[in-house]
């Protein structure tokens, strides 16, 4: 199969791409290059640097599949420039899909967030409750679910809401909780928790990524999923990673007492399984940081990456 992947050299496409070409396909991967580029080179392998909003500059020929990744990631870059997050999280998307229909692709994955149901009392937040994002990422996230899912009659769309990603990557990102808390922990030796309460649900790189290929050979499964199995508070990853790395964890006050929680059962459903947990994630970044192929670096910080790129 020949499969397009934008913002493949993000943190989670520099994950999925190797899996994709491991197991036989042909990959274009498609990325402005913010972050840099960490994908290794390959047979197989088609790097295309270019921004996704100018998307007749995609060439689709001979594409069989469409991993729909790139993104303005998270509710602080959303904020920092909420035009350039709505060109490129909604307007963008909805470019795309109707080039994709109409070049007769047949199967788009598109990776939105658990983040667009907003806050909810429910303990089981699953995919048929009323959306509800309070961020401008969040509120792109869903304007381009339903622009995706407008073209249902037309190639088998799957939609994934992620839960927050945790774990190694070769474009690693530490502004993620998980790894962030595990690199303050390493770092500093002292873990600053805002708040504590806030519950956050989790998954493993290895296991969205697993997902993702998943989908792609199961088009029948269309529609959209839930991906998220530790519901956590952040003061309990805190623990988590104290439990690995003895550290000093102080507890302050926050603003932002939001708590996340999704239901995946429908995924599991579907015979998924995952395969590692918030502990794997802690332990694998320890070991890179321990071998020196981790560094506390600002590249690694969204917000903090891109305002250097936006002020350049």
């Amino acid at each position: 199969m020949k499969i397009l992947v934008t913002g493949a050299c993000g943190y989670v496409g520099t994950t999925l791409v190797p899996k994709l070409l491991a197991r036989g396909d042909d990959v274009v991967a498609f990325d402005i290059m913010w972050f840099g580029n960490d994908l290794p080179p390959h047979p197989k392998l088609t790097v295309v640097r270019g921004d996704v909003r100018d998307t007749g500059s995609i060439d689709l020929s001979g594409i069989d599949a469409i991993v729909h990744l790139a993104s303005v990631a998270n509710d602080p870059c959303g904020d920092l420039d909420p035009k350039l997050t709505w060109e490129i999280s909604a307007l963008a998307t909805m470019q795309l899909a109707d080039r994709a229909a109409r070049a007769g692709i047949q199967r788009f994955v598109y990776a939105s967030s658990g983040s667009v149901y907003g806050i909810k009392d429910e303990e089981q937040v699953t995919e048929d409750l009323t959306l509800e994002p309070i961020s401008e990422y969040n509120k792109t996230k869903m304007v381009a679910e339903r622009v995706m899912l407008s073209y249902a009659g037309d190639m088998a769309v799957q939609i994934v809401r992620p839960a927050t990603v945790c774990g190694p990557s070769p474009r690693m990102r530490l502004d993620v909780s998980v790894n962030m808390l595990t690199m303050q922990a390493l770092t500093n030796g002292e873990i600053t928790v805002f708040g504590g309460n806030q519950v956050r649900p989790n998954i493993h790189i290895d296991d969205i990524t697993d997902l993702y290929l998943m989908l792609l050979d199961r088009p029948e499964l269309r529609g959209i999923y839930n991906a998220g199995f530790e519901n956590i508070s952040i003061l309990d990853i805190a623990k988590m990673v104290d439990a690995q790395v003895p550290t000093k964890i102080t507890v302050t006050a926050s603003n932002d007492p939001r708590s996340y929680r999704i239901n995946s059962d429908k995924l599991l459903a579907t015979g998924f399984k995952p395969k590692k947990t918030v502990n794997d994630a802690i332990r694998e970044i320890i070991v890179k940081f321990q071998r020196g192929e981790l560094k506390n670096e600002d590249r690694h910080y969204n917000l903090r990456w891109m305002q250097r790129s936006l002020q350049a």
